[in-house]
């Protein structure tokens, strides 16, 4: 059984950083793509940013461009997301999620992609 199990979530003035982990559990036969979602109070779950294991390539929501940056260690199967200059719109649960497999169809925030979710961390910016 594949388990994801996200950390480093908590509350910060805005401008501050947080980093996330992401550690998996189980046998994975190899990561191809992980990504970090995040949903707040009353809105839709949105792609934060996603790596492709295999090309190191990785993506992000125009908003945090910039300020987020994703990062795999592939021998610990643990994602990790750097979150600097923090602002209050930041403010969410966020979730990890791995694909195991080719990509289907579709772009790198499409949530039906992705085989195993994690519980999430709340991360809450204050102005």
């Amino acid at each position: 059984q594949v388990l994801l199990v996200e950390s480093g979530g908590g509350s910060v003035q805005a401008g501050g950083s947080l980093r996330l982990s992401c550690a998996t559990s189980g046998y994975i036969s190899a990561i191809d793509y992980m990504a970090w979602f995040r949903q707040a109070p009353g809105k839709e779950r949105e792609g934060v940013a996603a790596i492709a294991a295999r090309y190191s390539s990785s993506s992000y929501v125009n908003s945090v461009k910039g300020r987020f940056t994703i990062s795999l260690d592939n021998a610990k199967k643990t994602l990790y997301l750097q979150m600097d200059s923090l602002k209050p719109e930041d403010t969410a649960m966020y979730y990890c999620a791995l694909k195991i497999g080719p990509w289907g169809s579709g772009p790198w925030s499409k949530q039906t992609e992705y085989n195993y979710w994690g519980q999430g961390t709340q991360v809450t910016v204050s102005s």
